[in-house]
């Protein structure tokens, strides 16, 4: 096991690294210069053309994403909270620290002081769509995949595919128009404090519908080829056969073996509800991650996109190394060679 968490580690650090390389890079050739992006569009080309001298801009870019790196890590100091500079930036936390992402050019604040609460927030957004999910596509699946071809497999299917098939932004409209227009008993925005005479709780209501149904057919899908697949092993048939019943049947056999194959699935769908809710956060205002994301992106501000996709592939990285923990769990037989 100690192997096998040092190499997932060993390759989780490998893959920041090529990631932040790419972003880096990426962020270096998109037009305009390094400053002036760095500044913002409405710098001075005076204040432009001091901080390409202090940032060294003409660098190779080697040499470039070694000394952005160094920051980020705290070796070195941030150049952009230099004096010399003029930009008048300070970060509480000091010029050299561990995590330093530099200066949000949207917000006008640390990444750091940014980044995450946004973070924060849809990640609670994003637990509370996942304590939904997994019940309910559990649920689904199980029924469905345990007699293929029945009617109960097909209404719900039917529904699966229904739901999955909406788009976030059409299930949005259509629970604002419903639930705030028509029956006005949830509020339609969710800006997250009580300005507008709603209590917080009541906000994450739509927000958290929305990405269920949006979600959970796709993972019950998933679920439901596995149950199927285990509800024709022998083992199963043996069970049936000596009069078990269907529930300890399911809940002793059969659940454990289907839910290998599907356990992927549901933690790819930990990196969707952090990264990819960027529609949802947006119809309902919320200040989430993937807005902030949207918003830095049109706006320009490369130090938030590359602190934001360091943290995206973060988390993709941890989600990948909690699948493979839970497939040595769920199968004894799945051996660390």
């Amino acid at each position: 096991m100690a192997n096998f968490l040092l190499r997932r580690l060993a390759m989780m650090i490998l893959t920041m690294l090529c990631a932040s390389f790419l972003v880096f890079a990426i962020c270096e050739f998109t037009p305009g210069s390094v400053a002036r992006k760095s500044l913002g569009p409405f710098a001075t080309q005076q204040q432009v053309d001091l901080l390409t001298e202090k940032l060294k801009a003409n660098d190779p870019l080697l040499v470039r994403y070694g000394r952005w790196l160094g920051v980020l890590v705290g070796a070195i100091p941030d150049p952009l909270q230099d004096p010399a500079t003029g930009l008048n930036f300070k970060d509480p936390r000091g010029a050299q620290y561990f995590g330093n992402f530099g200066y949000s050019t949207l917000n006008k604040l640390p990444v750091n002081d940014v980044i995450w609460d946004r973070l924060g927030n849809t990640a609670i957004l994003a637990g509370l769509a996942f304590l939904l999910i997994v019940p309910l596509s559990i649920i689904f699946g199980v029924l469905s995949g345990l007699k293929e071809g029945g009617v109960l497999d097909r209404t719900l299917s039917v529904i699966c595919i229904t739901f999955t098939s909406i788009p976030e932004f059409a299930s949005g409209v259509f629970l604002v128009t419903l639930f705030v227009i028509l029956w006005p008993i949830l509020p339609g925005t969710s800006p997250l404090n009580s300005d507008g005479g709603w209590a917080v709780p009541y906000q994450f209501v739509l927000p958290v519908a929305v990405l269920v149904i949006y979600d959970f057919g796709y993972v019950a899908r998933m679920i439901r080829v596995s149950m199927i697949g285990v509800m024709e092993r022998p083992y199963i048939r043996t069970a049936i056969l000596k009069g078990m019943s269907t529930r300890r049947m399911v809940l002793s056999h059969a659940l454990r073996n289907a839910m290998i194959a599907p356990f992927t699935v549901l933690l790819l769908q930990i990196n969707f509800l952090i990264s990819g809710v960027v529609v949802t956060e947006l119809v309902f205002a919320y200040p989430g991650f993937g807005r902030l994301i949207l918003e830095a992106s049109l706006f320009g501000d490369m130090a938030t996109l590359e602190a934001a996709t360091l943290i995206t592939v973060a988390v993709a990285v941890v989600t990948q190394l909690l699948g493979d923990l839970g497939y040595m769990l769920l199968d004894p037989r799945i051996r660390v060679r």
